[in-house]
Formats: structure tokens, sequence, C-alpha cells
């Protein structure tokens, strides 16, 4: 099982990225799916899921700001990070929510807010 993320970079307040996560190696459409995050010197944090079917939920900083998103076909998922502030610093990566099996972590995509 592979987990690769990508489209991390340095964005002002306000601004938007949408990062993604291509997956390899395991059977995509039955599995749920998040991203998380880990700032430094916190702990990671999941911020959304959804689920094999498309069932979205999300971590209370980042509802109305964040979207998750899948393609079954591509075996992608992506978020889609609106309105972004400096707490929002962070490495982002994918991977299954926590009560599912843990794969293994990918390398992570840097996502810097700051003006």
């Amino acid at each position: 099982v592979q987990l690769v993320e990508s489209g991390g970079g340095l964005v002002q307040p306000g601004g938007s990225l949408r990062l993604s996560c291509a997956t390899s190696g395991m059977i995509f459409t039955i599995y749920d799916m998040g991203w998380y995050r880990q700032a430094p010197g916190k702990q990671r944090e999941l911020v959304a899921r959804i689920t094999s079917g498309g069932s979205t939920n999300y971590t209370d900083s980042v509802k109305g700001r964040f979207t998750i998103s899948r393609d079954n076909g591509k075996r992608m998922v992506y978020l889609q990070m609106n309105s972004l502030q400096p707490e929002d610093t962070a490495v982002y990566f994918c991977n299954t929510p926590p009560d599912w099996t843990r794969l293994a972590w990918g390398q992570g995509t840097q996502v810097t807010v700051s003006s």
C-alpha cells in the first residue's frame, strides 16, 4: 500500500489550496479515508473523513472551509481548503480514519499559511 500526498505550499491568509492523495496497492473503493494534519509540537489530528459511500465529516475548526472528496476511478482523495488561516499551517497526510486499520503513512505535504 502506498499513499502519496501532494498539493501543499505557501499561501496567504484567506487563500485556498487543493490537496491530493494518490493511493495504490489497496482496494480503494471499500475504504473510508481521512485527511490528518500535524502542526509543529502538536499531535496529528483528523480533520476530515469520507466513507466509501461518500458521506463526509469534519472537525469543528475546518467545517465550512474544507471539503473532502474522492474519485474511486482514479483512487484519489482530495481536500479543498478555503479561507485558510495561519492556524491551518501543518503537514497534511491522508490515511484511513482512526477506527480503521491504519495504512503506512506517506510523506505528507506541507501547508504554510502566512502573509
